[in-house]
């Protein structure tokens, strides 16, 4: 194997690129990096750069791979490089934190032989959402966290996560070595990596690295969570779904039925805590009494389900505990753990082919018919209540709702697809609505069973 240069000082960029199991010698570039973009693009800016230092430390070394990176930061169309000092670093937090930023980081990999050198160009982008910082924050931040060597004054790796709110894009482009574009570069110089990945490292880290990956604070859950999939994929999954079930089913022919729904649906969406997607609320015409929700906003009911509902205070609740799953992103962590990673694959594939897309598709539509884990929909219960309280509906239907559900599952045979499954159980269920709603829990709503066998009547 080559030997492989670094063309940087950045500790950061030193542990990623560790990831990969590759001996590699630190060269640390001496470029001037051009921080005013004059005619440039952003990624044409960063790619500069990173190609001047990929080249300035090829011209030291006789063979080998340089790789080279260079990152900045952009809001409202001002460039934000590493600090000139701390005070210059405070003023950028601050002023970073009002509102989100663009992360560019430019890729340059050189490959060196004695007869001839060739370039590879690339780069990566991903957009920042900070919790606004009081100056107080940012000093006892800088306390603990040098900002001088760091692209906008913060390490997403560190201490700098604890302000993060979301990032849409690869993580590892924020730290700054984007891992996707790097592994694809180094397969074009034929570097043996992937090996490594399937002997070293856990699966997981491998499905990091083919399809990128952001991290994110997520609003319903109150903690960090990594998707390997950006929003943008997320949605891009729900539309290779969507069309599949446009294509399939049947589609109600009332347009009252329809714009009931949507007008419903949309009302509880504009209060969630998820409005960077957009909602798109369908009626489907089945007798069965069910509902489910796609990645990225869509979501499906059935006309038999909208035949039991008493009012529209009980149809809000529904369409909340679907948008809760949304905002939850329960779906896409659903396909995440789903062991066929070539669903995942197909599904935010550029040009897939159709027999592809639509085994793909029904694979995933059939996993949301078939529900979710306790946790996730008692958590959607939780949500659907608070959104359907916000957005001015009787939160108090979804109990209603669910002694309702509770009858009819027990007068109907038992289906794998049926809405509000006795599992878990109603008890427990309505438990949970009280809880949100700030009500006083009886003894009854602690017995998590159901009195009553379930028998077809």
């Amino acid at each position: 194997m080559e030997k492989i240069y670094l063309a940087s000082n950045s500790k950061a960029r030193k542990k990623l690129l560790e990831k990969f199991g590759l001996k590699f010698k630190i060269l640390p570039s001496k470029v001037k990096e051009q921080t005013q973009r004059g005619n440039l693009s952003y990624p044409q800016l960063v790619q500069k750069n990173a190609r001047k230092k990929a080249e300035e430390a090829a011209a030291r070394v006789t063979g080998g791979i340089i790789i080279a990176a260079d990152t900045i930061c952009v809001q409202n169309g001002k460039i934000f490089g590493k600090p000139k000092n701390m005070a210059a670093a405070r003023r950028m937090l601050q002023q970073l934190s009002s509102r989100p930023q663009w992360l560019y980081t430019g890729l340059a990999l050189i490959k060196k032989t004695k007869s001839k050198q060739k370039l590879l160009l690339d780069y990566e982008r991903a957009r920042v959402y900070m919790d606004k910082l009081s100056p107080a924050q940012i000093d006892n931040y800088f306390k603990q966290v040098s900002p001088l060597d760091k692209a906008g004054s913060f390490d997403i790796q560190g201490k700098g996560a604890f302000f993060i709110k979301r990032i849409d894009g690869c993580f590892y482009n924020v730290v700054g070595l984007p891992l996707r574009k790097l592994y694809l570069m180094l397969k074009k110089f034929d570097v043996k990596i992937l090996s490594f990945f399937l002997t070293a490292t856990s699966c997981l880290l491998t499905a990091v690295v083919l399809s990128g990956c952001s991290t994110e604070y997520n609003l319903a859950t109150k903690q960090e969570e990594k998707y390997y999939y950006s929003t943008d994929k997320e949605v891009q999954m729900g539309q290779s779904i969507n069309r599949r079930v446009e294509k399939e089913l049947k589609f109600s022919a009332d347009p009252l039925q329809q714009k009931r729904v949507e007008d419903i649906g949309k009302k509880v969406a504009a209060v969630s805590d998820r409005k960077e997607i957009d909602y798109y609320f369908r009626v489907l015409d089945d007798d069965e009494v069910n509902a489910v929700s796609l990645p990225g906003g869509y979501v499906y009911i059935n006309s038999g389900l909208l035949d039991k509902v008493a009012n529209d205070d009980e149809l809000a609740c529904v369409l909340a505990h679907e948008v809760g799953h949304i905002v939850a992103r329960h779906s896409i962590k659903k396909l995440q753990a789903m062991q066929s990673y070539s669903i995942l694959r197909v599904l935010v594939a550029v040009a897939p082919g159709a027999s592809e897309v639509g085994s793909a598709a029904d694979a995933a539509f059939t996993q949301f018919l078939l529900g979710y884990n306790r946790e996730d929909e008692l958590l959607a219960d939780q949500l659907g209540a608070r959104y359907a309280k916000l957005a001015g509906y009787d939160p108090h239907s979804m109990i209603t709702f669910l002694i309702k559900l509770q009858d009819i599952n027990r007068r109907m045979p038992l289906r794998e697809q049926s809405y509000y499954k006795t599992h878990p159980y109603v008890p427990d269920r309505i438990r949970v609505v009280k809880q949100e709603l700030g009500e006083q829990i009886d003894f009854g709503d602690y017995i998590n069973i159901e009195q009553e066998s379930h028998q077809p009547r």
